[in-house]
This record gives structure tokens, C-alpha cells and sequence, in this order.
């Protein structure tokens, strides 16, 4: 036997012994599932990846703003969106009254967004509405200068819950603390010490600990009882702890990827995966509180009003004010994620939200339950955006809004 042939035995008879041992015994992981034709993506969450759609309409805003609304075809107003505009003058009617409380005195930039909601309503009977003699656009964008801006898409939730703790409901939803001395606690500290437990702040109890998560990533919530009985859960407040994405921690630790993370998959994954729950979540230090909102039928955003579906945006009211119409160019997702054309619409801006940051971000509200969980989490593509203003003489005649501004 040669010197090869001696190495070869010695291997094989090594690689049997090691196999005969015992091994440490770990809680096995499995795989995150694979990406199925019909299944959809975890909203609240922006990701980068292939046929998002930034070049695509990158290369489809070279018009500029001051002649855009000569190049577009808008289709007849919607009873949905008229009844949103309508709302809309609300929000700045509310908007009048806390400044005046205030300060004493109303904006005059106010007047202009009331303007602007009165002159789209004059259109509300037009079959092709023409915005380009009444109105102006300003373009709205990231510091990128390609005119792209991130739509996502969020909604209403509706979760099972008990107003008493069982064995089956067992995970608290909790109202923020009014008298808490010093810093908020973390979500591991809330969830999985307890330091909030029999302080009298639990207003119900769930199944299940990722969908209270997946509510705070919306904001708010509808709950139903076992009676059939439901009612609207509001946002109350942070605890005041940096938000950490954990989609994007599941993808770094090779539990994800970015084009399978779906509220379907990571249910899924965590289901095959008990262990993982808590130490994943408990990346995210931010945590938010609800509170039970009476009399109330339809959800609400921040400007106070009834959310509109698939008109009313949630904005960062640093370069977006409440109160604002703007033009949009909405992408229009298929079933395999990708997007099939784009649509000029209007939308209103009557939200916010923590993960809306800069000029270049907004969230589409896509309705109530599993409806509009579906077509907010397909939404993570980029589309175009324009500030509407009534028309005056515009020195620059390519007005943008962007970070810099």
C-alpha cells in the first residue's frame, strides 16, 4: 500500500469515528422559506434589490414641473378621493385653530393648501381632469437628483384579543406610562422581563407576541373580542429608544434575503422557530404604546380625519406639510412583486410616521385587514412625486423640494 493509498484509509477510518460521536446539542434552525408565486412583502421596512423601480422612474420624470401638468392624463376623481379632499380642508381647518391658539395668528401658507383642495374639488365632475391651468407643481425627491421617491405602503391591522389574560392569550398589549421616572424601558425589558406587568396598563391580551409587533410597525390597530365587539387601538407614543429594523437584522444574520421577507414567511420562519423570537425582536430597542380610542368607526391619521385608501400618505411634515395635495406617479405592482405600469394620481397628506424620514419617503395607506395587508406589503418600489400649489408666476420654473431645502 503506498503512501496515498495509507492517507486515504487513515481519513476514512477518522471520518467514521467522528461520526459515532455524540454531538453538542443545539436547537436546530431552519430555513427561511423560499419565495412562493402569491406571497407578499413585510411592509414598514425599505430594502434594496432588482427592479425596485428607482432607475425606471428615474428615467421617466425628465419633464420638468413647471410643464409636467401639461404632459399627463388624469382619470375622472373617485367618490373616495372626493370625500378625501373634503377631509382634507378639516385638517387644515384644524391646523387654522391650533395655530391660532397658539401663536395668534394663521399661517398664510395655510390659505394656499385650502386653495389648492378647493380648486382640485372643481374638478371632482370632469372627466379628464386639467390641473395645468389652476395649479403649479413643485417636485418632490431624494438628494439623488433623479426625481425618485420610496413608496411603501401600510394599514389597519386586525387582531384576536382577550380583555383577561389566559393561556391562550398571554402576550400583553400596553398603554404608555404616565408617571415614569427617568428613560422608558426597552422592548426587552417590556416583553421579556416584564417590567411593565400588573401596573395597570394592559388594555388586552394577544396569541401571538409578533402581532402586536407587526401592529406597532403600522402605528395602530383594530382589536376584536371574542364577543365580536372591536375597537380602535391609536398610537400613544414611543418609548424613546432608536428603532432598529429587524428585517434588515434577519437578512444580515442569513435568516432572510431581500426579496423573501413577507409577514407570511417570517410568521412561518418563527413558527419552525420559536427560539429565535425573542432575540431577534428584541434587536429593535423602540417600542410603541396604544391607546383605546371610543366612538370611533375608521381609523384615523394625524391630521385627525378618516384615513382615505389608497389616497392618504403618511409624510415627514418637515418637507411635506399636513394638509398638502400632491401628484404622484404610483407604482403599480403584479403578482411577482415587480412593477407592471405606473399611475398619476392624487394623493393627500393626512399621516405621519416615525420611519418616514426626508422629502424622498412616503407611505401609502392601503386599508383595513388582510386586504390591505397584502397591498401594502407589496408596496417597496420607487415612484415620482409633485407638491400642487395654486398657479402663480415661478421664478425658477423647476421647483424641487428636497433634504437640502
Amino acid at each position: 500500500m503506498n503512501i496515498i493509498q495509507r492517507l486515504l484509509l487513515l481519513a476514512v477510518i477518522m471520518l467514521a469515528f467522528s461520526q459515532c460521536q455524540n454531538p453538542t446539542k443545539t436547537e436546530p434552525t431552519k430555513a427561511f422559506p423560499q419565495t412562493e408565486e402569491k406571497d407578499i412583502r413585510l411592509s414598514g421596512h425599505s430594502y434594496d434589490y432588482h427592479g425596485n423601480g428607482k432607475l425606471v422612474a428615474a428615467k421617466n420624470t425628465s419633464f420638468s414641473a413647471a410643464s409636467m401638468l401639461d404632459e399627463i392624463t388624469l382619470p375622472r376623481f373617485s367618490k373616495e378621493l372626493v370625500k378625501g379632499l373634503k377631509n382634507q380642508l378639516k385638517v387644515l381647518n384644524y391646523k387654522k385653530k391650533e395655530q391660532f391658539r397658539t401663536k395668534g395668528e394663521i399661517d398664510p401658507s395655510i390659505e394656499k393648501l385650502e386653495k389648492t383642495v378647493q380648486l382640485l374639488l372643481e374638478q371632482q365632475h370632469a372627466d379628464n381632469p386639467d390641473l395645468s391651468t389652476t395649479l403649479d407643481a413643485m417636485q418632490v425627491e431624494e438628494d439623488d437628483g433623479q426625481g425618485s421617491v420610496y413608496f411603501t405602503g401600510y394599514f389597519t391591522p386586525v387582531l384576536k384579543v382577550s380583555r383577561v389574560q389566559t393561556d391562550e392569550y398571554k402576550y400583553p398589549i400596553y398603554a404608555r406610562p404616565k408617571n415614569w421616572t427617568g428613560k422608558l424601558p426597552t422592548r426587552r425589558q417590556i416583553d421579556g422581563e416584564g417590567v411593565l406587568k400588573g401596573k395597570g396598563l394592559e388594555i388586552a391580551y394577544t396569541k401571538n407576541l409578533l402581532d402586536i409587533y407587526f401592529m406597532q410597525i403600522q402605528g395602530s390597530g383594530i382589536v376584536e373580542y371574542p364577543d365580536g365587539s372591536n375597537q380602535i387601538l391609536a398610537f400613544a407614543g414611543t418609548n424613546g429608544h432608536k428603532y432598529r429594523s429587524v428585517g434588515k437584522y434577519m437578512m444580515k444574520n442569513g435568516y432572510a434575503n431581500a426579496q423573501n421577507v413577507s409577514l407570511k414567511r417570517i410568521k412561518r420562519f418563527f413558527g419552525e422557530n420559536p427560539h429565535l423570537i425573542d432575540p431577534v425582536l428584541f434587536v429593535n430597542e423602540s417600542y410603541v404604546f396604544f391607546s383605546l380610542v371610543k366612538y370611533q368607526k375608521t381609523p384615523k391619521g394625524a391630521g385627525h380625519v378618516p384615513l382615505t385608501t389608497e389616497y392618504s400618505i403618511a409624510v415627514d411634515k418637515r418637507y411635506i406639510p399636513l394638509g398638502s395635495c400632491l401628484l404622484a406617479k404610483v407604482p403599480i405592482i403584479d403578482k411577482y412583486n415587480r412593477i407592471d405600469h405606473f399611475d398619476y394620481r392624487i394623493l393627500i397628506a393626512q399621516d405621519v410616521g416615525g420611519a418616514i424620514k426626508g422629502p424622498g419617503r412616503v407611505d401609502l395607506y392601503t386599508g383595513v385587514g388582510d386586504k390591505g395587508r397584502r397591498k401594502a406589503s407589496a408596496l417597496h418600489h420607487y415612484g415620482s412625486l409633485w407638491l400642487l400649489s395654486p398657479k402663480q408666476d415661478l421664478d425658477d420654473k423647476n421647483p424641487k423640494i428636497t433634504a437640502s431645502l
